[in-house]
């Protein structure tokens, strides 16, 4: 029996808290980002920097290859 990938592997899942004075609408957008797997946290002040974040523990947290 193979085993499928998961379409939502739990290495790419993270929590993001937007700030209360946070503005979606009108771009400003800051907050605080954690990773659910390893833990690793950052504050972040706009949306490149959520991104920057999110990409650096991607590639530095490869999926489990069972």
């Amino acid at each position: 029996m193979s085993k499928q990938r998961p379409s939502l592997p739990s290495n790419r899942a993270f929590v993001v808290q937007l700030h209360a004075d946070a503005e979606v609408d009108k771009g400003r957008v800051f907050g605080r980002v954690e990773h659910i797997v390893s833990f690793q946290a950052t504050h972040f002040q706009s949306i490149e920097e959520l991104v920057a974040f999110i990409k650096q523990v991607i590639m530095t947290n490869p999926p489990d290859e069972d």
